[in-house]
């Protein structure tokens, strides 16, 4: 599955300032815009120990308590529901659920402040595709699994646009797919065919699974997992800079970080999980996998998942403690709202936060989780969504697609929020821009998250209308306003010896009455990963119950 984003903000100086926009267009005096979404201030109250704790009093009490509303969260309340149990709470620390899969709306146009598309599911993710024949998305007929074309990501699906400067033409233009090879020697072509046969020959050797969980773990993989894949490229003799780069590119997608920082393992899971890689061109190559998309990206998603929960999910709830004991678990809540703590009382607990989170959140870490905790780096993310009152002036080559990408970029395209809507005529749309800042070590990902956090809003629109230009040197004049989302730690990095780590796979059982539920424990920030370990973590904690299926309140 190749939907690549792309690469790291290389230090202070591309953080470009207006006048950078000389002579490119008529800029407008301001653009209007700021921070949305996330609140990073209760993260850090949390983290600073500035949140006042619960006192012994009254607590209030409920059968399953669910830490987190993200995928993971969403996915073992939708478990519990099904098992009969619906005496349980979702407590998330945003006003909103959905966690990195969270939409916004810009002048009634729907809009994704992360993760914006969902793969068709493959044969071991069968509590996706489950899921998706319930709600409508797909349906048997003849014997075959099909999707709602409506939802179907709408063609052209994909481009990049080369500068002039790349030598493919002498003004620039858009180019169908992702990885152009107009030029190519025959050098790279010989190199891309062998990492297909390669990636061939590993998915038969080897398990590779998604979600990862259903694959068979081995030497041959802990091997892969024991390395970078850029360590794994050199000494396997892929040194053609067109493929490295493409490959650092899907890295940078799927996990926020480059070739410098991901396993091997984790590099060609990429591919070898789902439909291998294949060379354009090639009689052999696959056209681009289908995906399912919307406006609002996967917020489509997690929001049918939150439908009826009502009073059950506890959004503006920011977990302080987790104190297990023998027989119940209390938790002790800041309530944004009513700006009181609060204490809960619960039998069984879902941890559905990152583990990094959960291991500040309890009073009792286990063993596997405070071996592997200090151990874990999360990549931070930029989206940045641009309102627009009318369509951009397009360069030579194919039509305006979903997903769009600029050759060279510090960052990861965009893909166009309106792509979806079926209007018969192009009229105002909102632009989502991607940059994941992961880098190429431990060092620069650190870097980016503090400039991240630390740089004003006004310093990173900069950066992403710097981006952009190149392509769209209209795009000035046609801007209404820019939000930017920050996510400091949004999706954890498969470093080297993280996927085969044995404190990960314990965790992935019950520790008591707690049952961790996080694409973290998969080693990758993938909707599957989160959707199944949320999936499995409440049913679980059903069968802890007995299996009831009419009590409000099992014992």
């Amino acid at each position: 599955m190749s939907r690549p984003r792309r690469t790291l903000l290389a230090g202070a100086g591309a953080l470009a300032t207006w006048p950078w926009l000389a002579g490119c267009d008529r800029a407008p005096a301001e653009i209007a815009g700021g921070w949305v979404g996330a609140d990073a201030e209760r993260g850090h109250a949390l983290r600073d120990g500035r949140l006042p704790r619960a006192g012994a009093g009254a607590a209030r009490r409920c059968s399953v308590a669910i830490v987190g509303a993200g995928v993971a969260g969403l996915a073992a309340a939708r478990a519990l529901r099904q098992a009969g149990i619906d005496d349980f709470r979702v407590f998330e620390l945003e006003d909103g659920a959905g966690g990195n899969a969270r939409g916004h709306t810009m002048d009634g146009m729907r809009c994704p402040l992360g993760a914006h598309y969902l793969p068709l599911p493959g044969p071991e993710a069968h509590e996706v595709a489950e899921w998706l024949h319930e709600i409508g998305i797909a349906r048997i007929e003849a014997g075959r699994t099909v999707f709602d074309e409506r939802q179907l990501c709408h063609a052209p699906q994909e481009r990049i646009f080369v500068a002039a400067e790349h030598g493919v033409n002498a003004a620039g233009g858009w180019h169908e797919g992702l990885l152009p090879l107009a030029g190519a020697g025959a050098g790279t072509l010989a190199q891309l065919r062998r990492f297909a046969g390669n990636v061939q020959a590993l998915q038969r050797a080897l398990s590779f699974a998604m979600p990862t969980l259903r694959s068979r773990w081995s030497p041959g993989l802990g091997a892969l997992d024991a390395q970078t894949f850029g360590a794994w490229l050199t000494a396997s003799g892929y040194d053609d800079a067109t493929l490295r780069a493409y490959l650092d590119y899907c890295c940078r997608d799927d996990y926020g970080a480059g070739l410098g920082l991901v396993s091997a393992w984790a590099g060609l899971h990429y591919f070898a999980s789902r439909h291998g890689f294949h060379v354009p061109g090639d009689e052999a190559a696959e056209p681009a996998d289908a995906v399912l998309t919307w406006p609002e990206g996967n917020a489509r998603l997690t929001e049918r998942l939150a439908q009826g929960l009502g009073e059950r999910l506890q959004t503006g709830a920011v977990l302080t403690r987790i104190a297990p004991t023998r027989h119940e678990t209390a938790l002790e809540v800041w309530n944004v709202r009513a700006q009181q703590p609060q204490r809960w009382i619960a039998q069984q607990v879902v941890v559905c936060v990152p583990l990094f989170i959960a291991a500040r959140l309890l009073d009792a870490v286990p063993a596997p989780l405070a071996e592997i905790a200090p151990r874990l780096a999360y990549a931070p993310w930029l989206v940045t969504n641009l309102q627009l009152r009318e369509p951009l002036f397009d360069r030579p080559g194919p039509a305006p697609a979903w997903d769009n990408v600029i050759a060279g970029s510090p960052a990861l395209g965009y893909v166009d929020a309106m792509h979806q809507s079926l209007r018969p005529v192009p009229g105002p749309t909102v632009l989502t821009h991607y940059w994941a800042l992961g880098g190429q070590s431990l060092a620069e990902l650190q870097a980016a998250r503090a400039r991240l956090l630390k740089a004003p809003w006004t310093a990173w629109r900069d950066a992403v209308l710097a981006d952009l230009l190149p392509a769209h040197l209209d795009l000035p004049r046609k801007l209404v306003r820019i939000d930017a989302m920050r996510y400091g730690h949004a999706m954890i990095v498969p470093t080297p010896g993280l996927r085969g780590d044995p404190a990960l796979a314990a965790l992935g059982g019950a520790q008591g009455r707690l049952h961790f539920a996080h694409a973290d424990l998969s080693a990758g920030s993938v909707f599957e990963e989160a959707f199944t370990r949320g999936t499995l973590a409440g049913r679980a904690v059903a069968r802890a119950f007995g299996g009831a299926t009419n009590s409000r309140r099992p014992t």
